[in-house]
């Protein structure tokens, strides 16, 4: 994707930005021989302390990116599964990664950025729940290369694969992961909450629809407000959305989980926030606001959806927006809106065959159609 590539050059920019470093590269030549044993005694474990104590510092003080690459690679393929050898090496890992970010605080204000992010990485690569306290702790700094690197960290596949694993007998650990990430959905960008989506596909707890729902209320909210920026994320949004409303003779709730649902309120946010992507799609295309990159992602969400998640909602393929687009006929476009989502005198057949509203009205009425997207602002 684009604009993934687009976000990691900027950090590879401010990586470069900064000078080459002649600190001498970290021996291994004593972790290598100590990885291998079976039983470890005193001497092993302050040879696991050195090499971490040594190997952070020279990433916590290199400043070539190349460099700093091989050396989180040289940091994370000494991890072990022999039981005595991991836990020291965790340990050992928490305490001088620790130190690390101590250390970057001290720094220049770039330079500070840079090595925490890159600290960040490491954690990331290491995959350790033991670390999960580190990253947590940059959740909410205002910098989002920063917060991404936190959040990944978070929600690493093998990090939530180990959740998951003891979800049943220990769920505490998932539900504060879950209830920090909640903390940030507000003011994160866009490819930040799409890393949180991570979270909600493979954790199966009540706490992980409850962000979901968080997630599309903010993308809802920025829509409304024309503040919305990456529509092209709003294909995972959708899509992760509508997984989540299945289709039964029993209705919005016909799907064993062990989740609590709320399908009739996921089914809500997929319905408007899809709407907002083809209002914003006909009031800004029209208008002139948006730009011809903008379109494009609308368009591209617009036909996605419309044939990977409307068709399966509605149990038959869809493809009239796609044509209404072709044709280049936002009157058809929106007519295609209000067959499916509904409009102020007739439900859409989303609704009618999901058994969901949009919320009430001033006198308590409910709302059979979304809401309507604000006009840009001048």
């Amino acid at each position: 994707m684009k604009i993934k590539w687009a976000f990691f050059a900027v950090l590879a920019v401010s990586f470069f930005l900064v000078r080459n470093s002649t600190i001498r590269a970290v021996n291994t030549t004593d972790i290598d021989r100590i990885k291998a044993k079976g039983v470890l005694n005193d001497q092993d474990y302050r040879i696991i302390d050195e090499f971490l104590a040594e190997a952070v510092q020279e990433l916590v003080r290199t400043r070539d990116l190349a460099t700093i690459a091989k050396r989180r690679t040289v940091i994370i393929s000494r991890k072990g599964t022999q039981g005595q050898y991991a836990q020291r090496y965790s340990e050992a890992a928490y305490q001088y990664i620790q130190a690390g970010f101590q250390e970057a605080q001290t720094l220049p204000e770039e330079r500070k950025t840079n090595v925490t992010v890159n600290l960040l990485i490491l954690i990331d690569g290491l995959e350790d729940p033991r670390l999960n306290d580190l990253a947590a702790m940059w959740l909410k700094n205002q910098n989002m290369v920063i917060r991404y690197w936190a959040v990944s960290c978070l929600t690493n596949p093998t990090i939530l694969a180990q959740l998951n694993a003891n979800i049943e007998s220990n769920p505490g650990p998932a539900r504060a992961i879950a209830a920090r990430l909640k903390e940030v959905v507000e003011n994160s960008t866009g490819e930040i909450l799409s890393r949180m989506t991570r979270f909600v596909t493979n954790v199966d707890i009540p706490q992980s629809e409850e962000l979901l729902l968080q997630i599309a209320d903010e993308r809802i909210k920025r829509y409304a407000d024309w503040t919305v920026k990456f529509e092209l994320y709003d294909i995972g949004f959708l899509k992760l959305l509508e997984s989540k409303i299945p289709l039964s003779s029993s209705g919005l709730g016909g799907l064993p989980t062990t989740t609590t649902p709320r399908k009739p309120e996921v089914a809500r946010r997929f319905a408007q926030l899809y709407s907002y992507v083809v209002q914003r799609y006909v009031k800004g295309g029209g208008a002139g606001v948006l730009n011809e990159t903008q379109i494009g992602h609308l368009v591209s969400v617009l036909i996605e959806v419309e044939e990977k998640c409307v068709s399966r909602l509605l149990g038959q393929p869809q493809q009239a927006i796609r044509r209404a687009i072709e044709r280049e006929s936002l009157t058809a476009v929106l007519d295609e809106h209000n067959r499916l989502l509904g409009n102020e005198t007739t439900p859409g057949q989303l609704s009618t065959k999901l058994g969901f509203d949009y919320g009430t009205v001033a006198n308590g009425a409910k709302r059979t159609s979304p809401i309507l997207l604000p006009d840009p602002p001048q």
